[in-house]
C-alpha cells in the first residue's frame, strides 16, 4: 500500500448526490471544485452556485460547519475543464445514464493527470462497461466509489473495482475513505446494485408483496418494519418516500434485463399503485407527497382500498403480534411468527423468509462473504442486525428446515432450492474463523488492510470472535480502569453507567484512576466502547438532594465534581478524551478540561444545563472565560467583549455542536484538538496523542493568575443580550 495523497478533489455533477458529496470531503478537509453543465444564460456556474447555497439550507446537513462552502468553488465544464489537472481525485456523481457518462468521460480524459484517480457514484451501472467508455491508459485508475445517500452520515460506501483497476489503488483508496472520509468500506463485485442495494431493493420487493398478498396498509406495515425488527423509524414505505418513488420505480423497471437469471426476475416489478403515483408526480418526500403527506400538522398515507389519504392510525400493531415480537429468545420470536395465523405475524415470518431465501442462494455471486451482506445492510440501511445474523441467531438448522417446507410448499417467491451449504450441519455464518465464503466453501477472514489495525474495537457480527477486553487496573461501580493489551503505559478509564452520566462513583472512580495514572503510568485516556460519551451529571441520583432542599449537599456533590475537572487540568501526566456522540453538561466540562481532545466527526458536545433550568457548574463556564480571555490577549484590539460574548450566548442558548468542527467554532474544543472522520478511530489515535504528550515532556498549565474581564458596561451588555434571547 502506497501513501495516497488527497490535496484537491473534483466533484462532477452538483445535484443532490454529487452536491453533497463535495459538503462530506471539504467537511474532512479536502477542497472540492464543484462541476455542473455551463448555464445557457447568465452565471455559467450558476447551477453549481446553486447547488453550493443549497447546501446551507438542508437539514439535517450536509455540512460540519456552514461555513465550509467557500471551500467548495462553483465550475461548469465548458470554462473550467482543465482545472480537473489541479485534482487527485475526481468523483462522477451525474444521472445514471450510460449515454451521458460516455459523453462526460470523453470530455474529461484529456484533462486528467497521469495520478489522477477518477471514481463513478453509480448505484448500479456495471463498473466494467463504464470503464470500457475510457481511455485505455485511465482504465487502472477508475473504479466505482458508491456513497449512500447522505453522505454525511451513511456509513457505508461500496468500492468497486474494474478487471483493470490497479489492486494497489484499490487498498489505497480504501484506506482513504476509511481514516481520510470516515467511511466503512464493502468492496463489491461487478454485479447489478452491488451489495447493499441489491439486497436492499429485494426486502423492499418481498414487503411490498406480501403487503398486497395480505392484505396490510402501509403504515401498519411501516408500524412492524421499523424498530420492532431492528430497522430505523423509517421502516419500508417511509423510506420509500424519503428515496424518491420515481427513483425506486425506475431502478425496478430496469432490474429485469439486468437480472435476467435470476430466480426472482418477476418480482422486480413495477406496482400498479407506484405507477400511477408516478405519473401523478407524487414522488415522495422532495414533491412534498407520495405514499404519505402532510397537512397542516397531520400525517395522512396512502390507502389502496378508498384510493385517497387518510390519518395514520394511532396503533397498527396488533397485541398478539407484538407480544410474539417481546419475546426474549430470537427462536422462539421466529418459530411462533411462523406459527401464528395472524396476517401480521405471517407477513414477519414471510418477509424474513424470503430475504434469508435470496440471500443464500445469491451469496457466491453477489458478496465475497456473508459478513459483506450483512455489514452493508447494517451500514447502508440502518439495520441492527444483517440477515444472515438474524437467520444465525434464530437458529440455522431449524430456519432452515422450515424454509425448505415453504419452498415445497410453494409458498415463497421463488422456488429455487436452498443451496446444499445451508445443510452442511452448520450453525450459521459467522464464527471466529471469519464468515462463510460461498465461492471458497470456507470462512473468510476479516481485511487484514493496515487501516483496520486503527479500529482497535471495531463492530463486530454476531457469532464473530472478539477482541480481548483488556486488563482492569481499578474498577468500582462506576468506572473501569483498564489497559488495552498492546498499550499498558497508558490506560483507559471507561464509564460503567448507563450513557455516562456522572455520578457519584463515577466520579469518585475517576479521581482514583488519576491518581493511578499520575503514580504508575505515562498519560490516562477517557474513552467509552459506544456512544454517549456522556450525558451530563446523574440528576437522578440528585433528585432526593434537590427534592429536600438541601443546598449544602448540593454544593458538596458540585465541589466534588469540580476537584474532578481541576484534577484532569492539572494532572501530572497528559489526560486525552476520545469522544463520539454526545458529550452533554458535565460531560462536556469533563471533556473541556483535557490536556487534547480527540473527537469523531459526529461528536456534539453542549453545555445543555440552562435549558433544564440550571447553569454549568463544573467549571465550563470557567474554561470559557480563560479561553475568551487568552483570545482577546492575542487579537489585535485586545478587547475581550466579542469573544466571552460569544461563550455567554452559547453556554445561555444551551447550544450543541453540530460536528466535532462546529464544536471547535463554538469554543467546546480547543484548536489544538483532533477531528478524526472514523469514529473507530478514535481511541487508536488517542493513545497516540498522550504517549507523544508525555513523550514530549508535557507539562500541565500554569493556573491562571490573571483573566480578561469586560467590566459592568460589559456585563450590562450581557444582561440586555440575555432579556433578548428567546
Amino acid at each position: 500500500m502506497s501513501n495516497l495523497l488527497i490535496r484537491k478533489a473534483a466533484v462532477l455533477g452538483a445535484g443532490v448526490m454529487g452536491a453533497q458529496i463535495a459538503a462530506h470531503l471539504v467537511g474532512c478537509g479536502i477542497p472540492v471544485i464543484l462541476f455542473d453543465l455551463a448555464a445557457k444564460q447568465g452565471d455559467p456556474s450558476s447551477t453549481a452556485k446553486k447547488a453550493v447555497d443549497m447546501l446551507k439550507k438542508l437539514d439535517p446537513s450536509p455540512l460540519a460547519a456552514r461555513d465550509l462552502t467557500g471551500w467548495i468553488e462553483p465550475a461548469n465544464y465548458d470554462a473550467d475543464v482543465s482545472r480537473l489537472a489541479e485534482c487527485d481525485l475526481i468523483i462522477e456523481a451525474i444521472a445514471e445514464r450510460i449515454d451521458w457518462k460516455r459523453e462526460l468521460y470523453a470530455r474529461i480524459a484529456p484533462h486528467l493527470r497521469v495520478d489522477a484517480i477518477l471514481a463513478s457514484n453509480t448505484s448500479g451501472l456495471s463498473i466494467n462497461l463504464l470503464a470500457g467508455e475510457l481511455p485505455e491508459a485511465v482504465r487502472s485508475r477508475f473504479c466505482g466509489v458508491h456513497f449512500f445517500n447522505p453522505p454525511r452520515y451513511m456509513h457505508l460506501v461500496e468500492l468497486i473495482p474494474a478487471q483493470a483497476t490497479s489492486p494497489t489503488l484499490v487498498d489505497d483508496l480504501e484506506a482513504f475513505l476509511t481514516t481520510g472520509l470516515g467511511k466503512s468500506v464493502i468492496r463489491a463485485f461487478d454485479t447489478p446494485n452491488f451489495v447493499a442495494n441489491r439486497v436492499g431493493t429485494f426486502a423492499f420487493v418481498a414487503v411490498m408483496q406480501h403487503t398486497e398478498r395480505l392484505g396490510l396498509s402501509f403504515d401498519e406495515v411501516d408500524a412492524l418494519t421499523g424498530p420492532l425488527i431492528g430497522r430505523p423509524k423509517s421502516a419500508t414505505y417511509r423510506l420509500l418516500d424519503v428515496i424518491g418513488l420515481d427513483t425506486f420505480a425506475s431502478v425496478l423497471r430496469k432490474l429485469p434485463e439486468l437480472l435476467a437469471d435470476d430466480p426472482w426476475r418477476n418480482c422486480f416489478k413495477v406496482p400498479a399503485w407506484l405507477e400511477v403515483l408516478v405519473e401523478k408526480g407524487a414522488f415522495g418526500q422532495k414533491s412534498r407527497g407520495g405514499i404519505y403527506r402532510k397537512e397542516g400538522k397531520e400525517i395522512l398515507v396512502l390507502d389502496l382500498a378508498a384510493q385517497s389519504h387518510r390519518s395514520v392510525a394511532a396503533t397498527s400493531v396488533d397485541p398478539e403480534v407484538e407480544a410474539i415480537l417481546k419475546l426474549k429468545d430470537p427462536a422462539e420470536r421466529m418459530l411462533w411468527l411462523r406459527a401464528s395465523a395472524h396476517p401480521q405475524a405471517a407477513f414477519l415470518w414471510a418477509i424474513q423468509r424470503d430475504l434469508f431465501h435470496y440471500c443464500a442462494v445469491h451469496l457466491e455471486k453477489v458478496a465475497s462473504s456473508a459478513r459483506d451482506i450483512d455489514l452493508a445492510m447494517r451500514w447502508g440501511y440502518g439495520w441492527q442486525q444483517g440477515p444472515f445474523e438474524s437467520w444465525q441467531e434464530a437458529g440455522w438448522q431449524a430456519v432452515a428446515g422450515a424454509i425448505a417446507e415453504d419452498i415445497a410448499a410453494g409458498r415463497t417467491l421463488s422456488d429455487v432450492a436452498l443451496p446444499a451449504w445451508v445443510f452442511d450441519g452448520r450453525t450459521g455464518v459467522h464464527g471466529a474463523s471469519g464468515s462463510y465464503s460461498a465461492a471458497s466453501g470456507s470462512p473468510l477472514a476479516t481485511s487484514k488492510l493496515g487501516v483496520y489495525q486503527r479500529q482497535l474495537y471495531p463492530q463486530r457480527l454476531l457469532g464473530e470472535a472478539a477482541e480481548a477486553p483488556g486488563t482492569t487496573l481499578f474498577e468500582n461501580a462506576g468506572v473501569r480502569l483498564w489497559c488495552h493489551d498492546d498499550a499498558r503505559d497508558i490506560p483507559i478509564l471507561s464509564l460503567k453507567s448507563k450513557g455516562g452520566t456522572l455520578g457519584p462513583e463515577v466520579v469518585d472512580g475517576a479521581l482514583e484512576a488519576l491518581r493511578i495514572a499520575e503514580r504508575e503510568h505515562r498519560g490516562l485516556v477517557i474513552w467509552q466502547p459506544k456512544a454517549p460519551f456522556s450525558y451530563g451529571a446523574d440528576l437522578k441520583s440528585l433528585q432526593p438532594t434537590l427534592q429536600a432542599q438541601d443546598w449544602a449537599a448540593l454544593d458538596a456533590v458540585l465541589r466534588r465534581f469540580q476537584e474532578l475537572t481541576k484534577a484532569i487540568k492539572y494532572a501530572q501526566v497528559p489526560v486525552v478524551a476520545a469522544i463520539r456522540g454526545m458529550a452533554l453538561g458535565g460531560g462536556c466540562e469533563l471533556v473541556m478540561h483535557c490536556a487534547r481532545v480527540v473527537a469523531a466527526m459526529e461528536t456534539q458536545p453542549g453545555l445543555v444545563e440552562v435549558g433544564v433550568g440550571l447553569i454549568p457548574a463544573g467549571g465550563g463556564c470557567k474554561e470559557f472565560a480563560v479561553r475568551a480571555s487568552r483570545q482577546a490577549e492575542a487579537a489585535m484590539h485586545k478587547d475581550i467583549l466579542p469573544f466571552i460574548q460569544s461563550a455567554f450566548q452559547t453556554v445561555f442558548m444551551a447550544t450543541i455542536g453540530k460536528s466535532a468542527i462546529d464544536a471547535q467554532q463554538r469554543g467546546y474544543l480547543d484548536a489544538a484538538d483532533i477531528v478524526v472522520p472514523h469514529a473507530d478511530e478514535i481511541l487508536h489515535v488517542a493513545l497516540a496523542q498522550a504517549r507523544v504528550l508525555a513523550t514530549s515532556a508535557w507539562r500541565p498549565p500554569l493556573p491562571v493568575r490573571n483573566i480578561a474581564v469586560a467590566g459592568r458596561a460589559g456585563l450590562a451588555l450581557l444582561q440586555t443580550n440575555l432579556l433578548r434571547l428567546p
